[in-house]
């Protein structure tokens, strides 16, 4: 059988193609844009998950499309990016929060949550609805979840042993810039000294400080333990981040779509939260291979000294009445 191709029949079908083409273009197009934007790097726990579980979630709809190491916004600012318009998704942190509303530092203070799964029976309980509505009302943003960054420890280039807060007299320990986590070094009896993230290392490494606070597993991440010679286990905070979306972006979401958002998001924060969890059982182990000293000080001296620092500041005055009970209650 033979068959004749005509110049129209190669102009239909390249014509065809060229719509299946466009129109595939435009469907991609018409996708919703998510740039999430974080200090993290792309091996962190959360990150992965974001990109392994959150991605997958909203594909059919959106673009997630993640930046690490702070490439995309410094950290502390993307807040005020994702508020003006000009980023869609961020994690970020209780402490950047309350640099805005100082009622969330209640939720930096050290030795209030007591492990992961307080944190999100806390963020998912009532009392977090006139946090979350204020952050909506008047920065645009939605907390879409809770995430597990780790119990932090304290990760130190000195020798000398720490046992109480007492020992940390003098110690130049690198926290964010933010009030907040300025209070929490003091609290633990150290020399607090602001130092971005991405700078850590050097830091570290110079001599510019003494020391840093991290989960264990960011520790590994970051490669701290190349220049630090012991971890003080203080389990001074249970710390957490909260995936912020831009409030704009959730609002032109069909309900199908915020359902589906929401899903991914929480199940990726579990996802997260497990492997945390996994890692930081098994890393104290790999950090003394590595020739650290790893050992846990007089933690009660710590949260009593800690517990008081914050009963007894200006941060306490700024929480609403009744919310530690609410915290504590929390289950």
């Amino acid at each position: 059988m033979t068959y004749t191709i005509t110049r129209r029949a190669v102009l239909g079908a390249t014509a065809a193609a060229t719509m299946i083409f466009a129109a595939g273009i435009a469907a991609a197009q018409d996708k919703i844009q998510l740039r999430m934007s974080t200090v993290a790097t792309e091996t962190d726990q959360r990150t992965v998950a974001l990109a392994e579980v959150f991605g997958p979630g909203v594909a059919a709809f959106a673009n997630y499309e993640p930046h690490y190491n702070g490439t995309l916004f410094k950290q502390a600012t993307e807040l005020e990016a994702i508020s003006r318009g000009n980023l869609e998704m961020a994690i970020i942190s209780a402490q950047e929060l309350a640099s805005f509303y100082p009622e969330f530092s209640v939720f930096t203070a050290g030795y209030l949550h007591r492990d992961a799964a307080h944190q999100v029976a806390v963020f998912n309980n009532a009392l977090m609805d006139p946090f979350k509505k204020k952050v909506e009302d008047e920065l645009g943003v939605k907390l879409l979840t809770v995430m597990y960054l780790g119990r932090r420890q304290l990760n130190l280039r000195t020798e000398g042993t720490v046992t109480t807060p007492a020992d940390m007299a003098g110690v130049k320990l690198r926290m964010p810039g933010t009030d907040a986590w300025q209070f929490l070094g003091k609290a633990l009896g150290a020399n607090p000294v602001p130092v971005a993230f991405g700078e850590i290392y050097t830091a570290l490494q110079t001599g510019a400080i003494d020391g840093q606070d991290n989960p264990l597993p960011t520790v590994k991440d970051s490669k701290f333990y190349e220049v630090t010679k012991q971890i003080v286990l203080t389990s001074h905070l249970v710390d957490l981040n909260y995936l912020a979306l831009s409030l704009d972006v959730w609002n032109k979401m069909t309900p199908e779509q915020q359902a589906a958002t929401q899903k991914a998001a929480d199940e990726a924060a579990e996802t997260g939260r497990q492997r945390q969890l996994k890692l930081e059982d098994e890393l104290v182990q790999f950090f003394k291979d590595q020739g650290l000293k790893v050992y846990e000080p007089d933690v009660a001296a710590f949260r009593t000294q800690v517990q008081a620092a914050y009963l007894a500041s200006p941060y306490a005055a700024s929480w609403p009445e009744g919310i530690v009970e609410a915290i504590n209650a929390a289950n």
